[in-house]
């Protein structure tokens, strides 16, 4: 659907190495795609590695000595004197369109680029939740404060308004409900802290008005082989009959280091009223990389779901393939829910 080459590099001396996670949502031209361009230094130094971030609106590149920095994998180096890990690229975020909601017509959009100290890294994997006559829009912000997950909105997807970090390092996979439920305003987050008394969870919470958030309540933890590494919200919920269906995705362990692992997606559903009650999940995977373009890329045998569309008694999910490509799948709804559990 949206491929590297599609996308022109920020800088001549930049070169396109994914435009993937797309956040999707009908517009009245179609429907509109928030892509996540990921980029790097085009040309290396002997004996050095670039490490790229944004500095007043453009991107300059930190050069290390390659003795300096250790490979933890494709994406992420550790540098030795603090321990501390650096991208290897980053990320801005761009507008593209599709009349049908399967292939892109115009690659054109404006560009959602990282701003201020809290986005230094880049900004990634945007969703994209339609919620009272405005859409909002979720986002990672990357700094060398860690990883924390902003917010923006817009009333069409060429002027934004920034209204600043909502869930603060380590958080991300931040997706919110379109509507409220019991007068708040609901979000499924990941915590990813390091200190090791629990693995990677899936939490909700609530807010008055989008900004502050409170009434933590744990949701979901890893289970099973295929999301036994990491888990967390992939597209917003989406209303159906029975409840809020939840598309998800999960990541096996690595089976060395180095390595990612396989990431797939699942899905469950909520109780309308209660959010917090699961009334049915799927004990195997939705989609699993199956494909030459999911299990070959930057980063190899990912699916990784960030958009959902209702069309008549299917729906479109958009994921990001491989970490390179964006791609979408029509899936039939009922299949989905009768792959489902209680």
């Amino acid at each position: 659907m949206a491929h590297p080459g599609d996308v022109l590099p920020s800088g001549d001396d930049f070169e396109i190495i994914g435009t993937f996670n797309p956040g999707a949502v009908k517009t009245g031209d179609g429907t509109t795609l928030l892509i996540r361009v990921a980029e790097r230094p085009r040309a290396g130094r002997p004996g050095l590695t670039g490490l790229p971030r944004w500095e007043a609106g453009s991107i300059t590149t930190d050069w290390v000595a390659n003795d300096a920095v250790e490979i933890v994998d494709p994406r992420v180096v550790r540098c030795k004197t603090d321990g501390l890990v650096r991208l290897t690229f980053t990320s801005h975020l761009k507008i593209v369109r599709s009349l049908d909601g399967l292939e892109v017509d115009d690659f054109n959009g404006s560009v959602f680029a990282p701003a201020g100290p809290f986005e230094e890294f880049g900004v990634e994997d945007p969703r994209i939740t339609p919620l009272e006559g405005r859409f909002y829009v979720t986002y990672v912000a990357v700094s060398r404060h860690g990883v924390a997950t902003a917010l923006a909105s817009t009333d069409d997807f060429q002027a934004f308004t920034r209204h600043g970090v909502i869930f603060g390092p380590e958080n991300k996979d931040v997706v919110l409900f379109p509507e409220q439920i019991d007068g708040h305003y609901v979000a499924l987050h990941r915590p990813s802290g390091s200190a090791g008394f629990a693995r990677p969870e899936m939490w909700l919470a609530r807010s008055p008005d989008l900004l502050h958030w409170g009434e933590h309540q744990h949701l979901l933890g890893v289970g099973a082989s295929w999301d036994s590494g990491r888990i967390g919200a992939g597209p917003p919920p989406l209303r159906v009959a029975e409840g809020w269906l939840v598309i998800y995705h999960g990541n096996a362990r690595p089976a060395r280091p180095g390595d990612v692992g396989i990431y797939s997606a699942g899905a469950m559903l909520l109780a309308y009223e209660d959010p917090s009650r699961i009334l049915r999940r799927g004990s195997t995977p939705l989609l699993t990389p199956q494909a030459d373009f999911e299990r070959e890329g930057f980063v190899p045998n990912v699916v990784f779901p960030t958009g959902i569309i209702a069309d008549g008694d299917s729906l479109l999910v958009y994921y990001g393939a491989a970490d390179t490509i964006s791609a979408v799948i029509r899936l039939s709804l009922d299949e989905v829910l009768d792959s489902l559990r209680a």
